[in-house]
């Protein structure tokens, strides 16, 4: 059988840390959107269903817009669409399966999606899944352990692959946590290695939302759209993964990407004024001519004269407007150039200036807050002496 492996929609996920509301909304809008492209992936590579392995919504307690376009844009798919709750949006008392508003959408515009709550086999024409859903944020217990017992098997066709539908960390390989600056939790562990690797075909995983492959037949697909900064060089999100499983074989598996929105992070260090150009062409390599698509983690460090920092806020600000967020680590210093303290400190018409300007150039030489604010003061002054010469 083919299928696409998905997880970790989280749709209604609220980006609080996107500050625009204009742009959180296109941030959060790109996650509804993707599931077409899902749907596109799926036709295109024959796939006879989609499986989402958890965390379909980003909470329990989503609410009805969100409920209502995603269940609209599944229904527009065509194909079965198969999902079991994750830690975000799990199966238990409360959560959103269970709410009425979600069943009515569900069953007029979404009859195709099928929500597996309950660890038992599930046949289909060309294969069974064996799902296994979280009915708890955090559970202790493996997710996969029922389908250790050997009598799991017994009755199921021999032919059809058997595939399994779980959500939570690996025993060698953390999952994902809420914040975009933690690192994943031990909860919902699952130890692939006391399933019975004859008894089953492909392991389709949720929760890492970067593309990664654990055993040959253990992949998690990641978020099919990005919704945070890389993880490492080999961290990869936005993919969806086109599996043809058999029985008794390894699955041939093929990554798609299909993510809109692209979350980078750059470092820059500046040895001099000349490197300011430098960063203006890494960024321009980077996002070209593009706004409202892009997320950056930019980090700066080194030094500038006044000139070149005053451009530097400029270059800055239209990033900031470009971007859909700006996340900013800036520890520039802002040194004068050898001419900029001449042209400050030997001002003939104006000796107060001139003295100000040596007083500040001394206190700025330091690390602490006092010459952090010299150098601002530092670089005001150099501005209004700017101007009033342009005058």
């Amino acid at each position: 059988m083919k299928f696409v492996h998905t997880a970790d929609w989280q749709l209604g996920k609220p980006f609080a840390r996107v500050s625009d509301p204009r742009k959180r909304s296109l941030v959060q809008q790109a996650r509804i959107d993707v599931i077409g492209s899902i749907g596109r992936v799926a036709a295109e590579g024959g796939a006879e269903c989609i499986l989402v392995a958890g965390d379909l919504f980003d909470s329990t307690s989503v609410d009805k817009a969100t409920v209502a376009a995603t269940c609209s844009a599944i229904g527009q798919i065509g194909l079965p669409v198969i999902a079991i709750p994750g830690n975000h949006d799990h199966g238990g008392p409360g959560s959103v399966w269970e709410q009425a508003f979600f069943r009515r959408e569900q069953a007029a515009l979404a009859p195709n999606l099928s929500l597996l709550r309950e660890p038992a086999p599930f046949e289909m024409d060309a294969a069974v899944i064996l799902p296994c859903p979280l009915l708890h944020r955090a559970v202790l217990t493996d997710p996969t352990g029922w389908l250790r017992a050997e009598q799991t098997y017994e009755a199921l066709p021999k032919d059809k692959p058997r595939i399994v539908l779980a959500h939570g960390s690996t025993q060698t390989f953390l999952g994902e946590s809420d914040d975009d600056e933690e690192t994943g939790s031990r909860a919902n562990l699952i130890d692939l290695s006391r399933l019975p690797g004859a008894e089953i075909d492909y392991v389709a995983l949720g929760d890492w939302h970067g593309t990664k492959q654990i055993t040959p037949n253990a992949w998690y697909a990641g978020t099919p759209e990005p919704d945070r900064f890389p993880r490492g060089a080999d961290y990869e999100s936005g993919n969806l993964l086109l599996v043809e499983a058999r029985r008794g074989d390894l699955p041939q598996v093929t990554c798609t990407h299909c993510g809109r929105l692209t979350w980078s992070e750059l470092s820059h260090d500046f040895a001099d004024d000349t490197a300011l150009d430098q960063l203006v062409a890494r960024l321009d390599a980077l996002i070209g001519q593009r706004a409202d698509s892009d997320l950056l983690r930019l980090l700066l460090t080194g030094s500038l004269g006044i000139e070149a920092a005053t451009h530097l806020e400029q270059v800055l600000e239209s990033l900031d407007a470009r971007l859909l967020r700006l996340k900013l680590v800036n520890r520039t210093l802002v040194a004068p150039t050898d001419q900029e303290i001449d042209a400050l400190t030997r001002s003939g018409s104006d000796p107060l200036i001139a003295n100000v300007a040596l007083r500040l150039v001394e206190l700025s030489a330091g690390e602490d807050e006092d010459a952090s604010i010299a150098r601002i003061a530092l670089r005001e002054l150099h501005a209004t002496c700017a101007r009033e010469a342009g005058a």
